[in-house]
């Protein structure tokens, strides 16, 4: 019910963008997320935004690098990357709940990801 796309390969200090479609229900009332997974290491929060849209907050390693957004009438939400680390290199997972702040138990739907590699 939630598919990333826009994964891929990018250097050091450039952007990537993805998205999260959503399909078989409406995700408009929902918190949606983003969380991430880089290799033997565990799921970590990156970034959410609330069901309006009007409020959004980040995990410390992304601000004022990361921006999420969401389109409710397309039922997608996106994730800009910019100014790309080699740590960023993890598979993205898009996410949904019915919380905000949210937590991870708290999360309802999961995609299966996206995998985000950046080169140094």
């Amino acid at each position: 019910q939630l598919v990333e796309s826009g994964g891929g390969l990018v250097q050091a200090g450039g952007s990537l963008s993805l998205s999260c479609a959503a399909s078989g229900r409406t995700f408009s009332t929902y918190t949606m997320a983003w969380y991430r997974q880089a290799p033997g290491k565990e799921r970590e929060f990156v970034t959410a935004i609330n069901w309006t849209g009007g409020r959004t907050y980040s995990a410390d390693s992304v601000k004022g690098r990361f921006t999420i957004s969401r389109d409710n009438a397309k039922n997608t939400i996106h994730l800009q990357m910019n100014s790309l680390k080699p740590e960023d290199t993890a598979v993205y997972y898009c996410a949904a709940a019915y919380q905000y702040p949210l937590s991870i138990d708290a999360i309802k739907y999961w995609g299966k990801g996206t995998l985000v590699t950046v080169s140094s």
